[in-house]
């Protein structure tokens, strides 16, 4: 099943976002589950947030891997989102 995490960044936490990207990346990596990820840009190109959709069997799965994110661990989030997503179209 397919869950859709939907994060905004603190205001003026960029640089938290770059000093753990290479963590974060990291860990979509190492993690296996990761199906789509990448950043939200602001109106200036800068990333403010992210998209992931993880390909898990339950939401608390989905909760667990966000709760773990090197991202979240630096209390990057202003707010998180997780959603159940279903996949109709596909690349």
């Amino acid at each position: 099943m397919f869950f859709a995490i939907v994060t905004k960044d603190k205001p003026g936490a960029l640089e938290v976002r770059k000093a753990n990207r290479d963590a974060h990346l990291a860990y979509i990596k190492s993690s296996g589950v990761v199906a789509q990820a990448g950043p939200f840009l602001d109106e200036n190109g800068q990333m403010c947030g992210s998209l992931l959709i993880l390909d898990v069997e339950t939401l608390s799965e989905a909760q667990d891997w966000a709760a773990q994110d090197p991202y979240a661990l630096a209390e990057l989030f202003e707010s998180v989102s997780i959603q159940a997503w279903n996949r109709v179209i596909a690349a």
